[in-house]
């Protein structure tokens, strides 16, 4: 019986980090839960049986149910009737063997119904299901809207919409407009105070809105009336139930197909404030792309996974010449680089999902000190600035570099499938098709460049790569002296050059005092930056897991050397003069 928990040991490899034990300990609040409730763990032992067993159950129904199903939900798609949306027949399928098995507000507080888990056991549900089907990901994935409402919103939203959230409602974010795509300092949806109601209305409409006739929805709109920039968006909970919503059409997408894009027609929506007014786009928007941009990092991890799979079991059968083609050299080069990809990008996930929620769970702890009076200790404020900083700085990387993966990988798998990968029938042209997105919404490559751009001009970058050479972690409190272990300190002597490499490039940049010019390059110092993180990551994992990860990491770290040598050279090539080559009128 196929499951992608016990059939991919590297995802469990992840609840062994030592950094976890720290972050079940706060999100658990040293176990006080155990007092109230009896499925609560009493210390870090039952919480790693129990989210090891939850996990075991969402392998199995993402191998069992949900991968099953994607072929005939990828071919017969959501539909449009009367102003709502059908979701296909499969899909119905998939969301009740979810429902069924609790993987719902699975990060959410056990007072409201969710199970508590911190987010990096979340990303680990969040991947498999993407293996099973990337479309359905999106459905099930958007349930991490509910973090933003819970941050946000008052006690008496959370007591009303999280639970329902937890009992398996589903979720959607309407952010972008047909003439607001990236930039949503434009977005025009009219919210304005219906005083006899004592409600707000939203008029207008929203545009490639994944999963958008969903039940709860978050929603950017414009609140102050004569803005036309971000100071004037305010963030709206509109519930299905209250009706005034009808969905136009749905988009007809290149992938994804099981993931209604829903453009939607606000006529006079009955909605209530979340948060401050004017506050939607420079606070909430923000937490909720972050939200959302670890989530596609954590379904390109399960695509790359799927594509692997599925190019890995092909070229063991596909025989050629009297042998299979997994024995010739042209086809284990691609597969091992797949894989080593694979192997970084999820090691990236990992690290970024464990900042995250350190800094998220301190936050948490401060809201909850804060109405009996309380605040953090300065450590505990140091150490919420720290992970705030790592998670905001590691977000963008990835994000840009998984999906880039993802694509690689699912382009790669088409090619090892030779003529059969170009027909209909083999997975490998679905997963082609679904990985094609994972690099475009929730912010494009382009955006994520843009957004790790600061923390590489001001030096961040190089402090996390100083801090993992010296320690195998960042911050360089987390790790030890000694973290590579001696077959590796080659790779790790490797990995030193490309750091020397990068810093130079990065001060060449600064040199320049250009912006523009830095733009240019950006692209490419935040890749050098990546693939040096995620080197340094992969060299870690395999000193102490060798059966895992040993080869990736060799794979890994030779394939990064030509890589970064490349960006190096255009970099120090490059000066401002040789934009007007780029320009074009």
């Amino acid at each position: 019986m196929a499951n992608f928990y016990t059939d991919n040991p590297e995802i469990g490899f992840y609840l062994t980090h030592p950094l976890l034990k720290h972050i079940v300990a706060l999100k658990e609040r040293d176990y006080t839960d155990k007092d109230k409730y009896d499925y609560a763990p009493e210390n870090f032992e039952d919480a790693l049986d129990s989210y090891q067993r939850v996990l075991e159950l969402a392998g199995e129904v993402a191998a069992e149910t949900i991968a099953p199903n994607a072929e005939a939900v990828d071919a017969e798609g959501p539909h449009c009737e009367n102003g709502r949306m059908i979701y296909a027949s499969k899909t119905y399928e998939n969301l009740d063997a979810v429902i069924k098995a609790g993987l719902n507000g699975v990060t959410m507080p056990r007072r409201y119904g969710g199970l508590n888990f911190p987010m990096a056991v979340y990303s680990a549900i969040n991947e498999m299901i993407a293996a099973g089907d990337t479309g359905f990901e999106n459905i099930w994935s958007l349930q991490d809207c509910i973090e933003t409402l819970y941050e946000f919103g008052d006690e008496d939203q959370r007591q009303r919409f999280v639970p329902r959230v937890c009992e398996g409602e589903t979720m959607s974010m309407d952010l972008t407009e047909p003439d607001a795509g990236s930039d949503l300092q434009s977005v025009m949806l009219k919210a304005t105070y219906d005083e006899a109601e004592q409600c707000w209305r939203l008029n207008g409409c929203k545009r490639f809105i994944t999963n958008g006739d969903s039940d709860i929805h978050l929603v950017l709109a414009r609140s102050e009336e004569g803005t036309r920039d971000g100071r004037g968006l305010s963030m709206f909970i509109y519930d299905k139930r209250q009706g005034g919503v009808d969905v136009r059409r749905l988009e007809n997408k290149l992938g994804i197909h099981g993931s209604p894009t829903c453009e939607l027609v606000y006529k006079n929506a009955k909605a209530e404030l979340c948060g401050s007014r004017k506050m939607g786009l420079i606070k909430y928007v923000m937490a909720l792309m972050n939200g959302a941009r670890l989530g596609i990092a954590g379904q390109s991890t399960g695509v790359s996974q799927m594509a692997y799979n599925e190019a890995l079991a092909y070229a063991r059968d596909r025989k050629q010449f009297g042998k299979a083609i997994i024995n010739f050299p042209a086809v284990y080069d691609m597969l091992a680089i797949m894989k080593a990809k694979l192997d970084a990008g999820r090691a990236l996930l990992y690290a970024t999902s464990r900042y995250v929620d350190v800094y998220k769970i301190l936050e948490d702890i401060e809201r909850e000190r804060k109405l009996e009076g309380g605040k953090l200790t300065p450590e505990e404020r140091s150490e919420c600035k720290t992970f705030s900083k790592l998670a905001d700085a590691f977000t963008p990387l990835a994000k840009g570099m998984a999906s880039e993966y993802a694509n690689q990988n699912t382009y790669d798998g088409i090619q090892i499938h030779g003529g059969s990968g170009f027909m209909l029938e083999y997975a490998c042209q679905r997963l082609y098709r679904d990985a094609r997105i994972l690099t475009i919404y929730e912010g494009t490559t382009q955006l994520q460049t843009v957004a790790a751009g600061r923390y590489i001009t001001n030096g961040f970058y190089t402090q996390v790569i100083s801090d993992m050479l010296a320690h195998g972690e960042a911050p360089a409190s987390v790790g030890k002296p000694d973290w590579c272990a001696e077959p590796l300190l080659p790779l790790r002597a490797q990995v030193e050059k490309m750091a020397e490499r990068y810093n130079e490039a990065v001060a060449y940049v600064n040199e320049q005092k250009n912006d523009e010019f830095k733009d240019f390059v950006i692209r490419h110092l935040y890749e050098m930056a990546a693939d040096i993180i995620m080197a340094l990551l992969l060299i870690g994992d395999a000193s102490k897991a060798p059966e895992l990860f040993e080869k990736s990491a060799r794979v890994y770290t030779r394939y990064v050397v030509s890589e970064v040598e490349r960006h190096y050279s255009f970099v120090m090539n490059s000066t401002p003069a040789d934009l007007d080559s780029y320009r074009k009128a």
